[in-house]
C-alpha cells in the first residue's frame, strides 16, 4: 500500500547537515491518502450533523483533485486554503496534496491587510476560500470553488496522486507561525519534515501502520485550527490509523465539549490548558459522561501540579495518560514528548526528545539555562521569501526558548529570550513567575510581562485571576519565598473573570501588555 515504516535510525546528510532518520520511511505525504482505503466507512471527520467516511473522503478528493487538475493546476503550485475547520477544508487539503500542488495554510482570522500581504507575499496559482473569507479578499485574487461534494464520484484508485514523482525534500506545505508577536512568516515544510514528525509518535506510540488494523481507530476532539502545525499533525496522523476527527461547530464551547465528547466517547483530546480548565469549570461536567476519556494532550502553555491535579480530579479515566510536549512550527511540530508517567513524577517538564530529535543547550556555562536549540530532519527548508533564518550552517534551529535539560535528560522550559524581562540589569524569565504563581492558593492563571520603568529600565507586572479573593499584597507575600526579590512582580491587576485568550486558547498576553503599557502612559500623564 505505502513504504514501509521502519524503527531502525541513522544518519544521513541532507543540504550538507547530518540529521538522523529513518532508514525505512515514506517520501511523499500524498502516499498517506492510500490508507483511507483500509478503514473504509469508519467516520473520519465529524462536524455537527455532518459526517464524512473515509470511503466519501477518497471519492471526494479525487473529483476535486481532478477538477483542480482540469482549471490548469500544475504540480508544484501554491494554493493558499481561507477557512475555518470544516470537512471542506480536510477534503482541499488532501486535494491539493493528490494534486501535487502544495497548500499554504493561510489563518482565517487574517485581517484584509493581513491576507493582501500574504498574497503579495505568496503569489498563490489558486485561492480557496470559504464563504467568511472569500468576502475578505481583494478584487483579481484567483479564487476557485470551495466546496466540495462528499458523496461525488471519481476515482478512488487515482487518489494517491504520484507519490514518487516528486523530491522528499520538495516543499509540502507553508504553514504561518502564529503572529501573536511580530508579522507571521510562512514557514516551508518539506515532506521529510511532515512525515518525519509523524512517523516518530507514531513509533513511540506503538502506532506504526505495520500494528494497527481496520479494528482500531479512536474518536479525537480537535479544537485547535487546522491551520496550524499541530492541525496537520492530527489530520496526518488520523488517515494513518483510522481515527474520527470531531470538530466544534464554530468557536470554541465549554458546552459543545462536553456534549461532543459523550456523544461520540471522545477517547483522545489534544488541547491547550486554558480549554481544558474552561471544560472543567463548566456546571454540566458533572452531568455529562465523560468516562470514555483515556489521553489528554496539553500544550502551548505551561503545566502545573495544580492544573493535573484539577483534570484528574475532573476525568479520573485519563490519571495514566496526561501527556505533555514541546515543539514548534519552525521545527514541524513537536520536539520532546512527555508521557502520563513523565508528567506525574516531573511536573512541569517538556519530556525527552523524540528518537530523531537532537536537543542541546546553548552556552549555559554561567547560568543552568540557555537558549534550546534543535536539530532534526522535521525542520522547516526556511521562510518563504526571507533571507533569515534560525538554523545556523550546522543545522541547529535557535528556538528562542529558554530551559534547561537535567541528568535524565528531560527538558525543562523557563522563559522565552525575546520576553526575557530586564530589570536593573537582572534577568527575569516570565514563565518562571506564572509558574510560581500557579503553585499558590486560588490563583486560576495568570500573565507575567515587563512594563517600563523610569529607574530599572522595565518592572515585573503580573495579571491574574484569583477565585479566593486575595490582594496583590497577599500573592507578593506567597511570591517572596518562592522567587529572587527582583522577581517579585511590583505591579498587579487582579482579576476574577477569565483573561482573553488568542484564537488558538492561549492567553493573549500581547492584549494584556497592550492594556498596561497604556494605562500606565495615562496615568503618567495624569500625575504630570
Amino acid at each position: 500500500m505505502t513504504a514501509a515504516w521502519g524503527k531502525e535510525i541513522g544518519t544521513e546528510v541532507v543540504r550538507g547537515i547530518p540529521f538522523r532518520v529513518y532508514s525505512e520511511r515514506p517520501r511523499n505525504i500524498s502516499e498517506l491518502l492510500a490508507f483511507a482505503e483500509k478503514w473504509g466507512e469508519r467516520p473520519h471527520v465529524v462536524q455537527g450533523e455532518r459526517v464524512v467516511t473515509f470511503a466519501q473522503l477518497r471519492k471526494a478528493v479525487a473529483a476535486k483533485a481532478a477538477r483542480l487538475a482540469d482549471g490548469g493546476l500544475r504540480p508544484g503550485d501554491r494554493v493558499l486554503l481561507l477557512g475555518f475547520n470544516s470537512p471542506e477544508w480536510i477534503i482541499n487539503f488532501w486535494a491539493c496534496v493528490s494534486a501535487g500542488a502544495v497548500p499554504v495554510l493561510g489563518n482565517a482570522w487574517w485581517s484584509q491587510t493581513e491576507l493582501t500581504d500574504a498574497l503579495d507575499l505568496l503569489e498563490p496559482a489558486l485561492v480557496l476560500a470559504d464563504a467568511r473569507a472569500l468576502r475578505s479578499l481583494p478584487d483579481g485574487a484567483p479564487t476557485g470553488v470551495w466546496d466540495c461534494d462528499a458523496a461525488a464520484g471519481g476515482a478512488p484508485g487515482d487518489i494517491a496522486g504520484q507519490p514518487g514523482a516528486r523530491d522528499e525534500d520538495d516543499p509540502a506545505a507553508f504553514v504561518f507561525t502564529s503572529g501573536t508577536s511580530g508579522k507571521p512568516k510562512a514557514v516551508v515544510l518539506s515532506h521529510r519534515s511532515l512525515l518525519a514528525g509523524l512517523h516518530m509518535l507514531l513509533h513511540i506510540t506503538r502506532r506504526l501502520p505495520q500494528q494497527v488494523d481496520a479494528s482500531t481507530g479512536d474518536a479525537g476532539l480537535h479544537t485547535g485550527p487546522m491551520f496550524h502545525i499541530g492541525g496537520i499533525q492530527t489530520l496526518m496522523r488520523a488517515i494513518t490509523v483510522g481515527d474520527t476527527l470531531v470538530m466544534p461547530s464554530g468557536k470554541f464551547e465549554p458546552a459543545e465539549a462536553l456534549r461532543l465528547i459523550e456523544q461520540w466517547r471522545i477517547v483522545r483530546w489534544s488541547a491547550v490548558p486554558t480549554m481544558v480548565s474552561r471544560v472543567l469549570e463548566h456546571p454540566d461536567v458533572r452531568t455529562r459522561n465523560l468516562t470514555s476519556i483515556k489521553s489528554i494532550t496539553v500544550g502551548g502553555a505551561p503545566v502545573h501540579p495544580e492544573f493535573l491535579a484539577q483534570l484528574r480530579a475532573g476525568l479520573p479515566g485519563v490519571e495514566p495518560r496526561v501527556a505533555t510536549g514541546y515543539g514548534l512550527t519552525e521545527n514541524g511540530g513537536q520536539a520532546t514528548a512527555a508521557s502520563g508517567k513523565d508528567t506525574a513524577e516531573r511536573p512541569g517538564s517538556c519530556g525527552r526528545p523524540l528518537p530523531c530529535v537532537e536537543l542541546r543547550i546553548d552556552d549555559p556555562a554561567e547560568h543552568r539555562d540557555g537558549e534550546i536549540l534543535i536539530r532534526c530532519p522535521t525542520q522547516m527548508l526556511g521562510y518563504f521569501g526571507a533571507e533569515d533564518s534560525p538554523i545556523d550552517r550546522e543545522g541547529w534551529l535557535r528556538t528562542g526558548d529558554l530551559g534547561h535539560v537535567d541528568d535524565d535528560g528531560y527538558l525543562w522550559i523557563t522563559g522565552r529570550a525575546k520576553d526575557m524581562i530586564i530589570r536593573g540589569g537582572e534577568n527575569i524569565a516570565p514563565a518562571a513567575v506564572e509558574e510560581a504563581l500557579g503553585q499558590v492558593a486560588g490563583v486560576v492563571e495568570s500573565a507575567v510581562f515587563g512594563v517600563p520603568h523610569p529607574d530599572l529600565g522595565e518592572e515585573v507586572m503580573a495579571v491574574v485571576v484569583v477565585e479566593n479573593g486575595a490582594t496583590a499584597d497577599d500573592l507578593a507575600s506567597e511570591l517572596r519565598s518562592r522567587l529572587s526579590s527582583f522577581a517579585v512582580p511590583s505591579r498587579w491587576r487582579i482579576e476574577r473573570e477569565p483573561l482573553p485568550t488568542t484564537h488558538s486558547g492561549k492567553i493573549d498576553k500581547k492584549q494584556l501588555v497592550h492594556e498596561a503599557v497604556a494605562e500606565l502612559s495615562a496615568a503618567a500623564g495624569g500625575n504630570a
